[in-house]
């Protein structure tokens, strides 16, 4: 795809929603409530801040900046910015990893659709039961049942996303996040005020916003800043390929750090109102706060449901939250597959159509292993894990950081580093020029390993984060 034909976003107002749907998906209402809820609330959500607001600008200037400079997908980018062949295996990466998380990505996604589903022909109790979610996934009685379902709902997810992409940039993806994303705003903001006003919420609120280092030894600390670290890659949607892809898609004339802190502040809004939605519920209705509280990835799916049976209203607030999860997780998805396709067109010379095409046939393949993992394939289990973690450790805890340490590295070469500062002082003031230099240069790649490392050890049982 020639610079001159690519596509670009029509306005900076469609980059930036199409950059924080990218970002704001089920990282930030799923992954981050549970997060903040293990590792003591507002000491998490400073932790995080902090990072977000360095580490994270940081990588998000960067790979934007790379990608209208070279107006390259990520492989041709790091091409094109001369990578060798080690730095090219992060440019590989950054192409790769999105191919692999949005199968997986889809089935949670099919997950949501499911639960959608439900509360809007149904009953919350029903949801809410006990068994209900892991009948839904791997029904032990009728494993192939089981799995029907599961690949049903994670077909219509997949479906969805792919219809979006297949339309293009302007028509699809902007188009879809400036619905979308207002939409998610407004649903947010009216869970947030039910859950906080209930009668016992504002415990729950001073949990989640007021720090208390008492909550956590010395060892959770350092486990809650290794946590926070991994969450923000995963919900900024650093390392994925898609800030280099939608980078590209970005006029030379919109102003590149402004619409990264518009992100970042976005993307974090997003990531506290999801807390304020959930961790005050949980306070306010489940008599089991501290059991729940540390429910883990179960919270949303489990636990939250329970939460909703015993609210007055709770099809309605079930079916408005799945409906915002829905929202969210749709954005992001397409977002990863977007830069698949980027990808295809940039190495492979293929037109819309056809990548996406081969995208959905990969999607539906490797997505369909993720759902066989939890039923009639339960007993293939690499490093101890279910198919669906394994590709979300391999891609999050190992391709990641090793695609964020070459793009770094990349970017770091005296000659590249110029070129990108000249590409961001094209259209900025570059106010935080100081920050971006001391994290790229002193932090990034420490902070990167420490990430690689401790979550090697985690999935081989060594710590536990």
């Amino acid at each position: 795809m020639d610079s001159e034909k690519r596509s670009t976003f029509s306005s900076k107002l469609g980059f930036v929603l199409a950059e924080a749907g990218s970002a704001v998906g089920l990282g930030n209402i799923w992954r981050f409530p549970y997060l903040a809820a293990k590792y003591g609330g507002g000491v998490f959500l400073v932790i995080y801040l902090i990072l977000a607001f360095t580490f994270g600008f940081t990588m998000i200037l960067a790979e934007s900046a790379l990608g209208r400079h070279t107006q390259k997908s990520p492989v041709g980018a790091f091409k094109k910015m001369g990578a060798g062949k080690i730095l090219m295996t992060g440019g590989w990466f950054n192409a790769i990893i999105p191919l692999i998380i949005v199968p997986y990505y889809s089935v949670i996604g099919g997950w949501v659709c499911k639960y959608l589903f439900e509360y809007i022909i149904g009953d919350e109790q029903v949801v809410a039961a006990d068994g209900f979610f892991t009948n839904f996934i791997g029904n032990t009685d009728n494993l192939a049942a089981s799995a029907k379902s599961l690949e049903c709902w994670f077909l219509v997810f997949s479906l969805i996303t792919i219809v979006i992409i297949f339309l293009g940039v302007r028509s699809g993806i902007e188009r879809v996040s400036k619905i979308a994303m207002p939409i998610l705003v407004m649903l947010c903001l009216i869970i947030v005020v039910y859950s906080v006003t209930r009668p016992g919420a504002i415990e729950g609120v001073k949990y989640f916003l007021i720090p208390d280092f008492s909550r956590l030894s010395g060892s959770g600390i350092w486990l809650a800043i290794v946590a926070a670290m991994g969450q923000m890659f995963y919900s900024l949607s650093i390392a994925m390929g898609i800030l280099i892809t939608f980078g590209s898609y970005m006029k030379k004339n919109v102003d590149i750090e402004g619409t990264t802190t518009q992100v970042e502040i976005f993307d974090t809004f997003i990531a506290i109102v999801a807390g304020l939605m959930i961790i005050p519920a949980v306070f306010a209705f489940d008599p089991n706060t501290g059991e729940t509280m540390s429910a883990g990835p179960s919270l949303m799916f489990i636990s939250l449901p329970k939460v909703f049976a015993s609210m007055g209203g709770g099809r309605f607030i079930g079916i408005v939250f799945f409906g915002m999860v829905l929202f969210a997780a749709v954005t992001s998805s397409v977002a990863l597959g977007e830069s698949v396709v980027s990808t295809f067109e940039d190495e492979l010379h293929w037109n819309r159509k056809v990548a996406t095409l081969v995208m959905a046939v990969i999607i539906v393949s490797l997505g369909t292993l993720s759902c066989l993992g939890f039923n009639v394939l339960s007993k293939v289990t690499p490093l101890n894990m279910d198919i669906l973690s394994f590709f979300d450790f391999l891609t999050n805890s190992v391709m990641m950081p090793i695609a964020a340490i070459s793009t770094v590295v990349l970017v770091l070469k005296k000659e590249n580093a110029e070129a990108i500062e000249g590409e961001i002082m094209s259209t900025s003031k570059f106010r935080r020029k100081a920050v971006y230099r001391f994290v790229l240069r002193y932090l990034a790649i420490i902070f990167l390993l420490i990430i690689l490392i401790s979550s090697v050890l985690n999935a081989f049982g060594i710590i536990s984060l």
